[in-house]
């Protein structure tokens, strides 16, 4: 299994040019905020709308990326909480508008997705989702690790006893 170093050099390596990546700090949250919409829009049982409002595709699809992160770095997947948390109010705001929030949510996703493939016209290299599907939870953690990176946070975890490095 690929560490979370690797999963993110691997995909930083086609996200150099700084248009390419000035349109990822907008367009990857776009996409996420637009995912977790289409996700809300999609009706659910009702024995989830019983337990919880909350408890829908959204956040389930939200719980699963969580542990995924967790299993690359505790200390990312933590932080994505919080960024979790912030898209949810997003889409809360959303939910607001006089039109329909799948609407919404879509036209965000295209929009986004046009300024995703711009980004990597300009870079000359084909999005790593091409490489691997993986790599779609990746870019929201490559942006979260830039972001620990500046403020000093470690995220890479520390080995385990008896485990090579």
């Amino acid at each position: 299994m690929r560490t979370v170093t690797q999963w993110l050099d691997e995909y930083g390596a086609s996200h150099r040019n700084p248009v390419n990546k000035a349109l990822h700090w907008i367009c990857v949250p776009a996409i996420v905020v637009a995912v977790i919409g289409l996700l809300w829009s999609l009706p659910v049982p009702a024995a989830f709308r019983a337990f919880s409002p909350w408890l829908n595709w959204a956040t389930i699809t939200a719980l699963l990326s969580f542990v995924y992160y967790y299993s690359l770095s505790p200390a990312l997947a933590l932080g994505s909480v919080l960024v979790f948390a912030a898209m949810f109010a997003l889409v809360q705001g959303l939910l607001r508008l006089p039109w329909p929030l799948w609407q919404s949510c879509a036209t965000i996703f295209v929009v986004a997705w046009i300024g995703q493939f711009i980004g990597h016209a300009c870079e000359g290299k084909r999005p790593s989702f091409y490489k691997d599907l993986q790599f779609l939870l990746i870019g929201p953690l490559w942006l979260l690790a830039f972001v620990y990176r500046g403020i000093g946070l470690q995220y890479e975890p520390r080995p385990r006893a008896g485990q090579n490095t």
